[in-house]
């Protein structure tokens, strides 16, 4: 058997470092075992996927030095590698599973799904799927279908007794039927949820070992009951701990920078990341805690994973990269990566109009250009005192315009601009009174080139995480105030969207 692993990243947003974790993990276990790894892209959600986020996804992880032998950019036999451009499989599939009595055809409307979901609630239940489309006689579903009805696929699930999941690391996993919802397997749109998808494209794809987040265990019972649906042996499962913020808490954007390309984009070494995402609860035999790519997959054994949470610290990441600069590279290689880093061509071409009107001499160039080279910028608490914002309106004014860049595509200052537009128009204040508290998240100052203009310059990644670095310098936002200005998010966005401005 050629062991056989994958990565199905979904094209939806930024690339997430639990990406790369996850994909170095599959990569290291079949290339240990002389197997095949493969990328697919997971882009049913039409609503969210876009060409530019898989565009990033795949320049992330090539830019860590993951390479794999399948998938959309290299092709391969088992393609194609697009869950978009595999529509009428997982529709045959669907209409298999109904034909068998396991799957069935619901009619209900998201209101009396709102409705059933809000009286369970208030029984003290667990909200679910109660089953009443499956109630329906042969006659009245072919009715409906013939009536054009919107519908979807849901399977069918046992009502009583317990599922038993094999886990590599974790051994029988026991989860009551009670707490497995019916799932939908079709949308009304025709296109497959992630849960069908992923079993028909594992089983043919002839992926052996399923290693991925354990946030999916609860999706096991379902996906092994599909997989006897079908008649199909079921790949190994592995869980792999989820990576944590130092507190303990998931990882996530608004306690750590979790995108891939930040960390390029900050200077990082690729070797250094996937090094570090590599200690993430396995380490050498040797405890070695400098290693390569290459050694990884030499000595790597997924049954040596610990299941306690890893922690992602950034701090610690830092320190690993600076073994990496001080040890591993020659001094000419050190140069290289130095000047493709922060004084390449490109990126004086982008600066060069910036510099132009603002220099005149070539040591006033590193006055100018000093934002760009930071880590992050100091923001001093009373200097955002000083801005013409109260405290409650920086807060806000800093949140909504975190939310409205992160749904920005492509990223391009017409955008930024309209964003920060957006802003003073869903809090009413005006755009002088914005600048400034702009120039100083992202730059550490009152005054630098143009707050679009330098957004452009820094990137997505970096942009987005300096907004949030003076959101916590700010005080932050508590849980109970996040609730209410994701309220008045919405009902901003809501008008704009009505009026056609600030877009």
């Amino acid at each position: 058997m050629t062991v056989r692993t994958r990565i199905a990243p979904s094209p939806t947003g930024d690339p997430h470092v639990g990406t790369a974790y996850i994909a170095l993990f599959n990569y290291a276990f079949a290339k240990a075992h002389g197997g095949d790894f493969v990328l697919r892209i997971e882009d049913t959600d039409q609503v969210r996927s876009t060409a530019e986020s898989e565009h990033a996804i795949l320049e992330a992880l090539r830019w860590t030095g993951l390479r794999w032998d399948e998938g959309p950019d290299v092709g391969g036999a088992k393609g194609p590698y697009r869950q978009s451009e595999r529509a009428a499989m997982y529709r045959a599939h669907a209409a298999q599973l109904v034909e068998s009595g396991h799957a069935f055809h619901c009619f209900c409307t998201p209101e009396d799904l709102a409705e059933m979901r809000q009286a369970q609630m208030a029984a003290g239940e667990t909200p679910k799927y109660d089953g009443r489309c499956t109630q329906l006689t042969e006659t009245e579903v072919r009715k409906r279908l013939t009536d054009g009805i919107d519908h979807v696929i849901r399977m069918r699930i046992p009502k009583s007794g317990d599922c038993v999941v094999h886990d590599r690391l974790r051994g029988e996993i026991s989860i009551p039927w009670a707490q497995v919802d019916m799932q939908v397997l079709q949308k009304t749109d025709g296109l497959p949820t992630y849960h069908l998808a992923n079993v028909v494209d594992d089983h043919l794809m002839e992926i052996t070992h399923v290693i991925r987040g354990e946030e999916w265990i609860p999706s096991a019972p379902k996906h092994q009951l599909l997989y006897q649906y079908f008649g199909w042996d079921m790949p190994e499962l592995c869980h792999l701990p989820l990576l944590r913020n130092p507190d303990q808490s998931k990882l996530s954007k608004r306690k750590n920078p979790t995108s891939i390309l930040f960390y390029r984009e900050q200077g990082f070494l690729p070797e250094a990341l996937l090094n570090y995402l590599g200690r993430m609860g396995w380490s050498m035999p040797n405890d070695a805690e400098r290693f390569t790519l290459k050694e990884m997959v030499e000595s790597f054994d997924i049954d040596r994973v610990s299941l306690g949470g890893p922690i992602f610290d950034i701090e610690k990441l830092r320190w690993l990269n600076g073994q990496w600069l001080k040890s591993a590279l020659s001094d000419e290689e050190y140069v290289t990566r130095l000047m493709a880093w922060g004084f390449s061509s490109e990126f004086f071409q982008r600066a060069l109009p910036h510099l132009k009107t603002r220099i005149d001499v070539f040591s006033d160039a590193s006055e100018w250009l000093s934002p760009l080279w930071t880590q992050m910028p100091e923001v001093a608490p009373d200097a955002l005192t000083a801005v013409d914002l109260s405290e409650e309106q920086t807060q806000c004014a800093l949140q909504f315009l975190i939310w409205r860049l992160e749904a920005l595509s492509p990223w391009d200052r017409s955008g930024v601009e309209a964003s920060i537009r957006f802003v003073c128009e869903g809090l009413e204040i005006k755009l002088k009174q914005l600048m400034p508290l702009v120039f100083l998240a992202l730059s550490g100052r009152q005054q630098a080139i143009s707050a679009f203009d330098l957004a452009i310059l820094l990137g997505a990644d970096r942009t987005r995480a300096r907004l949030r670095q003076a959101l916590e310098v700010s005080g932050g936002v508590s849980k109970k105030a996040l609730k209410r200005l994701e309220k008045s998010y919405a009902d901003a966005c809501r008008a704009v969207d009505s009026t056609g401005e600030a877009h």
